[in-house]
């Protein structure tokens, strides 16, 4: 291991893919080091939210939010919409695609029409699946593209691979949707286990069990 000096570094913003809680606060244990999450596209110019905790709370609560994948920021407007383009309630559970626009969101693509990236009315289509809150924060599931379909059910191959990291004998994990013939697709989970451990499927379902909900708990390992 190389020795690492963080003492200059107060903070670090993170984007592109979601950060797993167990890096934060891993930063923040080891280091002394903050990481804030932001979310955005080459579309959104490219900052669309961050995830600095709502004042007031708690330095203990603080990880909580700092874990989402960011607030709205000033100007930019988003939107949860279901399948069928229909918008859902902003009460953080309710799970749907991102539109958004705003002043500085692309409203067309050059020399390239691409109207199933925009909605009737002329938001972004962002292919990004996530919640969104009555405070303005939305938290990442997947994309459209990688999301889960398991008897009727959304499972979130982002989230669900967050989950296994958090073992301790898991150093990477990565969640693949793959065919089945009761549910339709299943997901299943691919592990690099950290040096010399090799943690058995059983020991970490245990330890998924009140994690996630139930129908999320892989059988393929």
């Amino acid at each position: 291991n190389h020795p690492v000096d963080l003492s200059s570094v107060k903070m670090l913003t993170a984007g592109g893919s979601a950060v797993p809680r167990s890096l934060m606060e891993a930063y923040d244990k080891r280091f002394g080091v903050t990481i804030v999450q932001g979310w955005g596209m080459t579309e959104t110019s490219p900052l669309a939210a961050i995830a600095r905790p709502p004042k007031g709370v708690t330095p203990e609560e603080e990880i909580e939010w700092r874990a989402k994948s960011g607030r709205v920021v000033s100007g930019v407007e988003v939107r949860i919409v279901d399948e069928e383009g229909n918008e859902m309630p902003n009460d953080g559970v309710s799970v749907g695609e991102i539109e958004v626009r705003g002043p500085w969101i692309t409203g067309s693509y050059y020399k390239d029409p691409s109207p199933d990236r925009f909605s009737p009315d002329g938001w972004l289509r962002t292919g990004d699946v996530a919640t969104l809150d009555d405070r303005g924060f939305i938290q990442i599931s997947d994309r459209t593209k990688d999301v889960i379909k398991s008897g009727g059910e959304w499972i979130s191959s982002v989230e669900l691979e967050n989950q296994v990291m958090a073992h301790p004998d898991v150093f990477e994990a990565a969640v693949i949707g793959v065919p089945d013939d009761r549910y339709d697709e299943r997901p299943l989970v691919v592990i690099v286990p950290c040096d010399g451990r090799k943690p058995e499927p059983s020991e970490v379902l245990g330890f998924l069990g009140p994690r996630v909900a139930r129908w999320w708990l892989p059988e393929r390992w």
